[in-house]
């Protein structure tokens, strides 16, 4: 080490040195000591690290190591799951959680958190109860189901569904539904750990229902069909219908089980959305058991969905694993709300954010578009910002094939690059999360809320100017789409 660089490091304030400074002992006052001390711990380390590495040449003021304590107490006082402002247009964002709750479900995930509830109390009778019973009844009603139970997501569902039905024996899928989705989760790898023996028959593009028939053994448990959620095979090909292949298995006393992925509980077509598998459909064929997520066409919380036919289903929820896949009490409190809004299909439309978000018609979200870039432009004047139409997915393993048309408003930095303002912008007080295109940072109407837009634009102005800059006076009129 050479004598600047020990003469430098001798200058650096000691830790105990800068709890004594005023501006330090007044943060002592309002928090944790531990949390103060590792902040500045953090900052001479910090400051060490930069002279030690020849990044830092003069000696360090305390000022600066101040201004990075400082940074690093703001960083450990925010939450580290925060709320963030969808402008990617992608309606069911994995990244960002999915399904966006009603307010309903909000509403009552409140309540029950504020305070005890009936989880597995039978009010009437005073005897324990099961938890999933308090979403039961409305899963059969809206699915035609006999019966209903929720665990916490629908890999969970898959697996549990196997293990318990078909441990040890073998269950038939189509090469072409052995997919792989979002975290590495490999159906061939979920079956392998639920125990069931898998047997796939047919080809990527083309199964038969001869295939499956003729793959029929005296150790075959089931027959499963997957929703190819997260992609499609197009052109030359052939599947088999749920009901075809139930019709099959109850000939050969034989359990049809239909894994939707996404699922819907209604007919999407009929609702101007782009066809999905429904639940009411696959029970209606002749499915003994469906499974679905909670989180992504429901519009409700991360779970998994089962329902089907009343033996199973208690099979199901005695068995020991089902302790280890079960719903806490606000998942289930946030399912049952979102439940509700389906009762009436058209209240579900218009409450349930996910179904509200892909119904949105192009020139709604024009409307949307042209009232957020006048905001804009008020607040960073000098900034271009025009409307523009694009096109987005649904994502979260849904609609995979289907493009929405989508109307977007596109900023073109001035004094950075899109990518550079894209990344400020992930860091702003108010988060958001947008996507470049062309060179310009799109902000997607779509899954822009009404909610959002004030910090939204508060978040783009703090990018445009560097702290401390007056932006400039007057704007530049901009087309409108």
């Amino acid at each position: 080490m050479s004598p600047d660089t020990q003469q430098l490091l001798r200058s650096l304030p000691s830790v105990s040195a800068l709890l004594e400074h005023e501006e330090v002992k007044d943060w002592l006052h309002g928090l944790p000591r531990n949390t103060v001390v590792t902040a500045v711990q953090e900052a001479v380390a910090a400051a060490r690290k930069a002279i030690v590495e020849g990044a830092v040449r003069e000696p360090v003021d305390v000022h600066q190591v101040l201004a990075r304590a400082e940074e690093e107490l703001v960083r450990r006082s925010l939450p580290s799951p925060r709320r963030v402002i969808n402008a990617t247009g992608i309606v069911l964002h994995t990244g960002l959680g999915r399904a966006p709750l009603s307010d309903a479900a909000i509403e009552a995930i409140v309540e029950g958190a504020s305070g005890y509830c009936n989880l597995e109390l039978d009010l009437a009778t005073g005897e324990r109860g099961r938890r999933s019973d308090h979403v039961a009844q409305l899963l059969r009603t809206l699915s035609g189901a006999e019966a209903a139970t929720v665990v916490n997501n629908n890999a969970a569902a898959t697996l549990l569904i196997l293990h318990v039905l078909a441990g040890g024996r073998e269950v038939i899928v189509s090469r072409g539904q052995l997919i792989e989705i979002g975290g590495s989760f490999r159906l061939p790898d979920i079956m392998r750990a639920s125990g069931a023996i898998l047997r796939e028959v047919g080809t990527t593009n083309r199964t038969r229902l001869s295939d499956y028939e003729t793959a029929i053994t005296d150790n075959t448990a089931a027959l499963l069909r997957v929703h190819t959620s997260n992609y499609r095979v197009v052109g030359f090909t052939e599947d088999v219908a749920i009901g075809s292949l139930a019709e099959l298995a109850h000939r050969r006393a034989l359990i049809a089980i239909d894994d939707l992925g996404s699922g819907v509980l209604f007919d999407a077509k009929s609702m101007g959305l782009p066809d999905e598998p429904c639940v009411t459909s696959s029970i209606a064929a002749g499915a003994d058991i469906v499974c679905f997520s909670g989180d992504k066409l429901l519009g409700g919380p991360q779970c998994g969905v089962i329902v089907g036919k009343k033996g199973l289903i208690d099979r199901i929820n005695a068995h020991p694993l089902m302790r280890t896949y079960r719903v806490d009490k606000l998942t289930l409190l946030a399912l049952e709300a979102t439940l509700r809004h389906y009762q009436d299909l058209e209240d579900a439309m218009i409450s349930v954010p996910t179904l509200a978000m892909l119904r949105a018609s192009p020139d709604e979200l024009a409307d949307r578009a042209r009232a957020l870039q006048e905001q804009l432009t008020k607040a960073a004047p000098g900034e271009e910002f025009l409307v523009c139409s694009d096109v987005g997915f649904a994502g979260g393993g849904s609609m995979p094939a289907e493009e929405l048309p989508t109307v977007v408003v596109q900023w073109r930095p001035s004094r950075q690059s899109a990518q550079q303002a894209v990344s400020a912008l992930r860091e702003a007080d108010s988060p958001v999360v947008a996507r470049v295109r062309d060179d310009a940072v799109c902000f997607d109407l779509r899954t822009i809320r009404p909610v959002d837009l004030e910090p939204l634009v508060a978040s783009v102005a703090a990018v445009a100017w560097e702290e401390g800059e007056e932006p400039p006076r007057g704007g530049i009129p901009l087309p409108l789409l």
